[in-house]
């Protein structure tokens, strides 16, 4: 008897364990029709890079999505979902070329890998504060007490974002990933996002206007003088400046709690990594990043009739391409279901590929190899609080609520 395919693609299940679920869909049907949000699901690694490397086949202007949005929401808010979606529209992200070569190449200079490993000394001692404290405690929870603070600290210095209000950073984040397409589901929503966009626009543009008058050498700065050249308007400059705050630390967070807890499961691996911390340490990160990519999957939208697998996604159709999935292919991966930190070359896609790899890869990697090198360097081995670990119900993420350890 074939079991059905579960449809639902947030149920706790599949939000639990993507690994078996999109494996199913990898090996019975890599290019399979989601009936329920109307979306095909491309599962495996090949499929995969094809798509995201045909950029002038799969737009990232979601907002030239004819379908109605989903997980669904109240029809009543169908204004609203408009709001949000001409705001995420003025994300860099979201653009295709040329509008996006445009856009990237005022922000690109500023995160090529020079200029990021020079915030090398400030994550490092940042790792080294936030663990001196948790040392003291005798246990701490990976996610609120590390993984959350450190990338928050680091792009809120990025910024120019004064240190009190760098919670408002987080606080802002969590309510946009709420709302987006990548979000958890709720009906109501769009009501929170409308909220949400108001308040970055209260924040952010005096932030810009202060930078236009006094410009320095951080990011709004960037952006303010992008606007001020005419490169963008001031719509474009709060939007990705709420981009650039979300995924400056969003996806960092997710790598060092799915790592660490890929340690903690794999404690061979925790001790081989002890024997050779600082000749490990890329490796190793590279391997988080495959095993328990941060992001899960990511939408984009057909320009022209496309054959994949046999099958015709058709012009306007909703594509979600699966890096969870892509990431641990056996046709790419020996044994990809194992943690392996000697595992090289690992040419996952957990940043994507094309001209929409992303803008903070090399940063996100600098903050994992500090914190992991530095968890390993302190610690013998963590024993996990509870056994009850739950994760956001999100389509884009792979995010854990809580990550409680103890050491002795």
């Amino acid at each position: 008897m074939v079991t059905p395919i579960e449809e639902d693609l947030v149920t706790r299940e599949v939000i639990a364990d993507p690994y078996t679920y999109y494996g199913r869909l990898r090996e019975e049907d890599p290019v399979h029709w989601n009936d329920k949000y109307e979306v095909w699901v491309i599962t495996r690694y090949d499929d995969v890079v094809w798509l995201i490397r045909h950029h002038e086949m799969f737009s990232s202007a979601l907002k030239n999505d004819p379908r109605p949005p989903y997980p669904e929401i109240y029809e009543s808010d169908l204004e609203l979902y408009e709001y949000f979606m001409q705001f995420e529209a003025e994300m860099v992200n979201q653009q295709d070329r040329p509008a996006h070569l445009d856009m990237r190449k005022i922000v690109h200079g500023y995160f090529t890998p020079k200029p990021m490993d020079a915030w090398r000394p400030l994550v490092k001692s940042a790792v080294k504060d936030l663990l001196d404290a948790a040392e003291e405690r005798g246990h701490m929870d990976v996610m609120r007490d590390f993984a959350v603070p450190l990338p928050v600290l680091v792009i809120a210095q990025m910024m120019g974002v004064p240190r009190q209000e760098r919670p408002y950073i987080r606080e802002i984040s969590e309510k946009l990933l709420l709302g987006g397409q990548g979000g958890p589901g709720e009906p109501d929503r769009m009501r929170l996002m409308r909220q949400c966009i108001q308040e970055i626009y209260d924040y952010v543009s005096p932030l810009v206007d202060e930078r236009m008058a006094n410009p320095g050498d951080d990011l709004i700065s960037v952006l303010a003088a992008g606007e001020k050249s005419g490169a963008f308007t001031r719509p474009q400059v709060v939007a990705n400046t709420a981009l650039l705050l979300i995924a400056g630390h969003e996806t960092t967070l997710n790598l060092i709690c799915n790592g660490t807890l890929s340690f903690i499961r794999n404690p061979d691996q925790w001790e081989l990594f002890k024997q050779d911390p600082s000749g490990m340490t890329r490796a190793a990160t590279e391997e988080c990043l495959r095993y328990d990519s941060p992001v899960k999957s990511l939408p984009r939208i057909t320009l022209q009739d496309v054959e994949m697998g046999g099958k015709i996604i058709r012009k306007d159709d909703r594509v979600r391409w699966v890096m969870s999935s892509a990431n641990r292919d056996p046709r790419k991966f020996d044994q990809p279901d194992k943690f392996d930190i000697t595992r090289w070359p690992n040419p996952h896609v957990a940043f994507g590929a094309g001209i929409h790899h992303c803008l903070g890869a090399t940063l996100g990697r600098i903050e994992g190899q500090e914190a992991f090198k530095a968890l390993v360097e302190r610690f013998p081995k963590f024993q996990l609080e509870t056994d009850a670990l739950e994760y956001k119900l999100a389509l884009n993420l792979r995010s854990l609520e809580s990550l409680p350890v103890s050491w002795n």
